[in-house]
């Protein structure tokens, strides 16, 4: 493969063209904001949401999806979930039989309930098309310094995930392949909801010991959930279930983290995502887990927590409370 066009120019899309490129692939960065392109054109920087590296020279940014897309074969989606749809039915027309669609998207569309693989498949209906869903734990600010990384190509398409396996794999950059598609896009949709609920307990000033719990009890309803939706149980003890919630969960450089130490400090989720130049992508995904634990039947209690602090106004104390202070049971 030799064509490469990366949709979505935030941290994580420009980090991930980067990557590409430095093995020596051109890559076509489609990027929405004409300040963005400009940057990268003008000073070989993506100011506004990579602000300090500097990006390869085989990096062109392009406002155009028709001319973003002509001939690419190996096609990454970083586009957030809520466009993600509307971004593919436009592009749909410039994009090749035979192509792979690795989807960096993480998330859970709120109207159809479906993981970012699903969008794409229903809205590339009846192109011949492989998908491969890219997740883990992975801050674009430390793999666009080339510092380790390990992450899961999660495809129905053993074939479709080794390419993916093989274009993207360097010294820093490890990625191993997994044929549970389900069960990557879940961990790495729902560690955003849990990290918000870490990041509202530190806030609150709570400690390392309901930080942990939260931590624990985050993946158990992960997986509940995954497993009555058809994903292996092992795949949340993996790099896309484990790996990603703990590193989303105790990071500063997470969004969701902050936005929830925000809320247990006092802000409001006006004031704590106002400031924000890219999307705190568990604020969205919220509302898709709590409909789908709700659909399956699945208690979701750390879900149903964040629900009530971020939409019905529920105090962040309060609602740490009511889990604590829910009926005893086994583990």
């Amino acid at each position: 493969m030799s064509s490469y066009t990366v949709l979505g120019a935030g941290g994580w899309g420009t980090t991930l063209a980067q990557v590409l490129a430095l093995k020596g692939s051109s890559v076509k960065l489609w990027a929405r904001e004409a300040e963005v392109r400009e940057s990268i054109t003008r000073h070989r920087e993506n100011s506004l949401f990579l602000p300090g590296v500097r990006l390869s020279e085989k990096i062109t940014p392009f406002g155009s999806l028709k001319d973003a897309l002509e001939g690419a074969v190996l096609i990454v989606s970083v586009v957030p979930s809520h466009g993600l749809r509307d971004v593919l039915i436009e592009a749909r027309e410039h994009i090749r039989q035979g192509s792979i669609i690795v989807s960096a998207t993480k998330g859970i569309e709120e109207k159809g309930l479906l993981t970012p693989s699903g969008i794409i498949k229903e809205a590339l209906s009846g192109k011949d098309v492989a998908v491969v869903a890219l997740s883990g734990p992975s801050f674009a600010a430390e793999v666009s310094k080339m510092l380790p990384a390990a992450l899961s190509a999660a495809s129905d398409s053993s074939d479709a995930a080794r390419s993916v396996q093989e274009a993207f794999s360097t010294g820093y950059f490890r990625v191993y392949t997994n044929s549970d598609v389900i069960g990557v896009e879940l961990g790495g949709a729902l560690k955003n909801v849990m990290a918000i609920a870490s990041g509202i307990s530190d806030g609150l000033g709570l400690g390392h010991n309901a930080r942990a719990a939260l931590i624990t009890r985050g993946l158990a309803e992960m997986t509940r959930l995954g497993v009555r939706m058809g994903a292996q149980a092992s795949t949340f003890a993996g790099l896309s279930g484990l790996g990603d919630l703990v590193l989303t969960c105790t990071g500063p450089l997470s969004r969701n983290y902050t936005v929830g130490k925000a809320l247990g400090g006092g802000m409001s989720l006006a004031e704590a995502t106002g400031g924000m130049k890219a999307v705190a992508e568990g604020v969205k995904t919220c509302r898709g887990a709590r409909a789908l634990a709700h659909s399956y039947g699945i208690e979701m209690p750390i879900t149903e927590a964040v629900y009530a602090v971020l939409y019905d106004g529920k105090q962040p104390k309060e609602a740490v409370l009511e889990l604590m202070n829910r009926d005893l049971k086994g583990e």
